[in-house]
């Protein structure tokens, strides 16, 4: 099978992109063209790909870089089985020749929220967002194959379709286990996802000898403060690392910190950091995130704190830092539940299989399709 995948606004090194399911396709022995924006991230293709540079879509200059993108799908499709775009803004205005292929939209967000959040409207115009995009999710839905990557997702369209979720590859053998002095963040950096107060938080730290490590690239409203912070000396902020560099960074580090705040979302679901969090036996102090808190407190693997609220998160790290007795057992639920419940390879044969069913092509895994086929 030929499978063409392409993004614009996401790092080329994305962790569900690229490291799940790219990662899968070539392991069941598929082809893989992949149009992403390889120079402007400074990124070195993979060589059992197929690369195609295009312009990275940032902020609110997003033109250009849809229509080179369609360009370079118009060109690449005409030889793929299945095209599958991450990136609604994609989903506008396909050429002819790529609609009629077989195009799946990989779901991973809410699109009025992601919009919103990475500026990438003027706030005059963000009133009309929300029925804009309930019409082209709707018009998508009737031309398209859709895959979701969280079950929250499913209440946005009419009919069922495939959720694949967005989990963590999970080592058979356990991790060692979390050591006193550091406290880990991977993801983007913005204010929704607590920035501000896990700068206050590192400040806080830094005079109890605790490090707080952010790994992940910063909207631009929190990047001054995020370099000032660091020209202080109170955390290390390492900016855009490739998923499973950064999670080496953050194997055996105190805890994991998902500071999202309360904002109204119709669909968050657990951060994928918190899995991967779980996954290498790592503590995590979360605000009470609703899907969070319920993978969280029944595997005992983790501290909930209130939402803004950088002492208590500080008071967390401090507890779990001082007693190694207590991290040491939450960081072994916490692999264990990860285990049991978010390991990626399960999911990696379920999302190779249904793009083989969806592209006519028998399932290289050998597993029932018909279950997953919808929409």
């Amino acid at each position: 099978m030929r499978v063409c995948v392409c993004t614009i606004a996401r790092h080329p090194e994305d962790a569900r992109v690229l490291h799940r399911q790219i990662r899968a396709l070539l392991d069941a022995g598929h082809e893989v063209t992949y149009i992403a924006p390889f120079r402007a991230c400074n990124v070195t293709p993979w060589r059992e790909i197929t690369p195609v540079d295009v312009p990275q879509a940032t902020g609110r200059r997003r033109l250009h870089a849809v229509r080179t993108a369609h360009r370079a799908l118009a060109e690449h499709a005409a030889y793929a089985d299945v095209v599958l775009l991450h990136d609604p803004e994609l989903l506008i205005s396909l050429p002819r020749s790529v609609r009629r292929r077989t195009v799946v939209w990989d779901v991973h967000e809410d699109t009025t929220v992601a919009l919103t959040e990475r500026g990438r409207l003027l706030r005059p115009v963000r009133p009309l967002l929300r029925p804009f995009v309930r019409r082209l999710e709707a018009r998508t839905e009737r031309r398209h194959r859709l895959l979701l990557a969280e079950d929250a997702h499913r209440t946005r369209f009419a009919r069922a379709h495939p959720v694949v979720p967005n989990t963590a590859y999970v080592a058979a053998e356990p991790p060692a286990p979390p050591g006193p002095g550091r406290a880990v963040y991977v993801g983007r950096l913005s204010p929704g996802r607590g920035a501000h107060d896990m700068i206050e938080l590192a400040r806080l730290l830094a005079a109890a000898g605790v490090m707080v490590e952010l790994i992940g690239p910063a909207d631009p409203q929190v990047r001054p403060a995020l370099r000032d912070a660091q020209r202080e000396g109170i955390l290390r902020w390492y900016g855009f690392v490739p998923n499973d560099r950064a999670l080496r960074i953050a194997e055996g580090a105190t805890a994991g910190l998902a500071l999202l705040h309360d904002e109204p979302a119709e669909d968050r679901p657990v951060p994928a950091k918190v899995m991967e969090y779980m996954a290498h036996g790592v503590p995590v102090v979360t605000t009470p995130h609703p899907a969070t808190v319920a993978v969280v407190k029944p595997a005992g693997s983790g501290i909930v704190v209130p939402f803004g609220d950088p002492r208590a998160a500080a008071d967390a790290v401090l507890e779990l830092s001082k007693d190694a007795s207590l991290r040491t057992e939450m960081g072994k639920r916490a692999y264990e539940t990860a285990r049991a419940r978010f390991h990626w390879a399960v999911h990696a044969e379920e999302f190779v299989s249904q793009l083989e069913a969806w592209a006519g092509r028998p399932s290289a895994a050998g597993l029932p399709c018909a279950s997953l086929e919808s929409g």
